[in-house]
């Protein structure tokens, strides 16, 4: 069936192993959409109606939700436009290419700001997952030792755009 499959998503496996290990069930939804086309080709075609899973209660299932449940793709491009811009926060925080400290208070701004932009800034549509978020920050990560590194950061601190933001200077 996995032979079969990669006919129809050109190659390509749709679980995809992540560098960061927070991000490896997002990089498959982006797989999974990205082939949405193939997918749907897939569960049309005549080597899935003769194969044995096309007649399996789960198979039948599959094949539903591929071809019919608008609501499936539809969540799967909000769960995407939500946390794409998070797992970028995850790669800094994770990585180990450069210590976060004086960046991970801009990159969460950053993140924040470009998850409104993924939905029109249309506050309705991103206001639950920015909850979410703040609940999150702080909860557990913020501390004001991200600000004055933030604050601090010659790239952040120079640059013509700079603004000093009231929470950051209190």
């Amino acid at each position: 069936l996995l032979n079969l499959m990669q006919k129809y998503t050109k190659g390509r496996d749709l679980t995809r192993p992540a560098v960061t290990r927070f991000v490896t069930q997002y990089s498959t939804l982006k797989s999974v959409l990205e082939q949405r086309v193939g997918l749907r080709i897939f569960f049309t075609s005549n080597e899935w109606e003769d194969s044995q899973f096309s007649r399996k209660i789960e198979g039948k299932e599959v094949q539903d939700i591929i071809l019919t449940k608008k609501d499936f793709w539809d969540g799967i491009k909000y769960c995407l436009k939500s946390t794409i811009p998070l797992v970028k926060v995850l790669r800094l925080v994770d990585g180990d290419a450069k210590p976060a400290m004086g960046y991970i208070y801009e990159a969460m701004d950053q993140a924040k700001e470009k998850i409104a932009s993924n939905f029109q800034n249309v506050e309705s549509r991103y206001e639950d997952v920015w909850e979410i978020i703040d609940k999150r920050w702080n909860a557990q990560l913020y501390r004001p030792l991200h600000a004055a590194g933030m604050f601090l950061n010659p790239k952040y601190r120079y640059d013509d755009k700079f603004k000093i933001d009231l929470e950051v200077k209190k």
